[in-house]
Formats: structure tokens, sequence, C-alpha cells
């Protein structure tokens, strides 16, 4: 069920759009960044970047003790630029990279769900997106 209520992260990487994207968009990099906490990790993701294509990455604690499929189909996707999907409950996600003097912002802006406190989940999601941050710092050596 959607929600009018839109929740927006932001965050900005001190590297080319070009890099951005990749490590945005490849399983092997997404296995390596999404997670909002150390004590969970993205241990499987597939990704069909393209209109009407699908992704799923599974979310699990490093316990064992939980686990789910983040998933989506994508609506939109300019490359290097946006990248819209809707969520199986028919939630939206729209994510714009905005490359400015070899750093790019990253800002997504989602329908919050109605189960978990919106101050909750903008921490949860801009906690990944901080840790994607790191990721591709650490990658590129861009400390």
């Amino acid at each position: 069920m959607t929600t009018a209520r839109k929740i927006t992260v932001e965050a900005t990487v001190n590297a080319p759009v070009s890099k951005v994207w990749k490590a945005w968009n490849d399983p092997k990099d997404i296995m390596q960044w999404n997670a909002a906490d150390p004590s969970w990790h993205c241990p499987a993701s597939e990704n069909n970047l393209s209109l009407g294509g699908k992704f799923k990455h599974r979310m699990e604690a490093r316990d064992g003790s939980f686990g789910f499929d983040f998933e989506g189909e994508y609506d939109k996707i300019e490359p290097l630029h946006e990248i819209s999907y809707s969520m199986p409950d028919g939630r939206r996600v729209t994510t714009w990279f905005v490359a400015k003097n070899g750093t790019t912002t990253i800002t997504s802006s989602f329908d919050a769900e109605e189960e978990n406190d919106p101050d909750m989940q903008k921490q949860g999601w801009q906690a990944i997106l901080d840790n994607f941050v790191n990721y591709v710092s650490s990658k590129y050596n861009l400390n």
C-alpha cells in the first residue's frame, strides 16, 4: 500500500558519476555496500538494469536470525542521471545522480511504508547510502 509521505536521503561521493553509477548497479558491488548496519549483509544480488527489468537483493542479519528480499521493477532509467522503480507493494523510489566537479551527489526519494516509523526508515536508507559512499571511496582510493 502506498502512502503520500515521501522520504528523501542524500549524500555526495568524491568520485565521477561513471564510477558511482557502476558501483550502484553492479551486483558484485551491491553485495559489498548494501547494508544499513555492520550486523547485516547482502549475500546475493541480481540486477537487470533495463526498462521493465527487475532487481532483487537479499538482505540478511549476519547471525542468520532474519532476512528478506528487497526487490523492484525499473520504471525509468536515464543512464548516469536517474533510476526509478516500483516495489511489489506499489511504493515508488527515484534516485538522481548529479555530477559536479568530479563529485556525484546521490539523492533518493521514496514512498514511506506504514509498518515502521518514518524517521527509522530515513535513518536506515541514509545508513545504506553512507555505506555506499564509504565503499566507493575505499574502492577507488578516494579518501
